[in-house]
């Protein structure tokens, strides 16, 4: 009995669909493609109108809205954002909101999503952080001028700033 012709094709092809992976697709065993990250070159992104602290002691919140332009895309995690001062040379690294749970969100194109920051309004010389701008980050950067008057000072090297998680928009 001659197995040869028979075994030889066989491990041939068992070494083929080994060196491709058992699921093809992007090798995560779904047979999806993996989508893309949003990126500034990828959306049209807006801020405000917001809800303006009016004086000291006030809590204010500044919504930041983005639509994808592009193919479908996501976002993970938390919005990267600073405020900046005068000239760059003062920033002010913005935290995630306590308690805030970070959700991944795929974006189809013209879907939307957003994100919200709460801020409490400080008084000018007395450790608040005067803001001149917010700079967002998403695979790239995006700076917005900030009109919101200075962000008070929690006493410990910080700021009373945060930021939300990112939320679908709309239907």
């Amino acid at each position: 009995m001659r197995t040869t012709p028979l075994a030889v094709p066989a491990v041939a092809a068992l070494l083929l669909l080994t060196a491709c992976g058992a699921t093809g697709g992007d090798g995560d065993g779904d047979g999806k493609r993996e989508n893309t990250a949003c990126s500034m070159d990828t959306v049209s992104m807006e801020v405000g109108p917001a809800s303006v602290a009016p004086a000291a002691g006030d809590t204010g919140e500044v919504p930041v809205s983005f639509t994808n332009q592009s193919g479908t895309c996501t976002v993970e995690g938390f919005p990267e954002v600073e405020l900046t001062g005068d000239g760059d040379s003062a920033s002010a690294e913005v935290p995630p909101a306590e308690g805030a749970r970070a959700q991944k969100l795929t974006l189809a194109k013209g879907d939307s999503a957003s994100f919200t920051l709460t801020y409490e309004r400080g008084t000018r010389g007395d450790g608040a952080f005067d803001a001149e701008n917010l700079r967002v980050e998403l695979s790239g950067s995006q700076v917005f001028r900030w009109t919101y008057g200075p962000v008070a000072s929690d006493g410990e090297g910080g700021h009373r700033i945060s930021v939300s998680a990112y939320q679908q928009a709309g239907d």
